[in-house]
């Protein structure tokens, strides 16, 4: 703000004019009003981490009345993994009374059940055209223990998505020579 000065201009006593010196006060008001829009703005502009989730297809809520008829599957196209304690995993292919292949434990990741996965599916595609039928792809029952752990499910799951499976189910039934394959494991 400007002052002004209406004084006689000598000041009284030797001449000397000497200035009032005032208290230096910032205002900072507009300062605070610009921080609180600011972190409003981005509070509301900018986008919250989005959980991550896996799609799944869960049966219908229906009555078990409408018992259909069970659906026939190639046992060629079939590969069945057990998921045990301990990061313990093992396949085959087929029944397992009359396997094509396996049982066989197999470790997690791009050197064990992805490339086992790879070579099966790409099997299973040269057969359904060998035959003349339809290009049909492998179908994976996963079928988890009471003893394995949801890690195990979940990279299994994730091995389906990387390697492209269309077809898989997950399965809690397990037949008495199934357990004790795990067991033997």
């Amino acid at each position: 703000m400007a002052e002004l000065n209406t004084g006689d201009g000598g000041g009284g006593k030797g001449g000397k004019v000497r200035s009032k010196k005032q208290n230096a006060k910032v205002d900072l008001t507009a300062m605070v009003d610009l921080a609180f829009l600011l972190i409003t703005f981005f509070m509301l502009t900018t986008t919250l981490s989005k959980p991550q989730s896996m799609s799944l297809a869960l049966p219908d809520k229906e009555d078990d009345k409408k018992k259909e008829a069970p659906i026939k599957v190639d046992e060629n196209r079939t590969m069945t993994i057990l998921l045990g304690d301990h990061n313990k995993m093992t396949f085959y292919m087929g029944l397992l009374a009359t396997p094509i292949a396996g049982p066989k434990a197999i470790a997690y990741g791009k050197d064990g059940i992805r490339k086992e996965l790879i070579k099966r599916k790409k099997t299973v595609l040269e057969y359904s055209t060998a035959l003349g039928k339809p290009k049909n792809g492998i179908i994976v029952i996963i079928k988890p223990s009471k003893k394995s752990n949801y890690r195990n499910l979940v990279d299994i799951l994730d091995e389906m998505a990387i390697v492209g499976v269309e077809t898989n189910a997950i399965v809690n039934e397990f037949t008495p020579e199934e357990e004790k394959l795990l067991e033997g494991n």
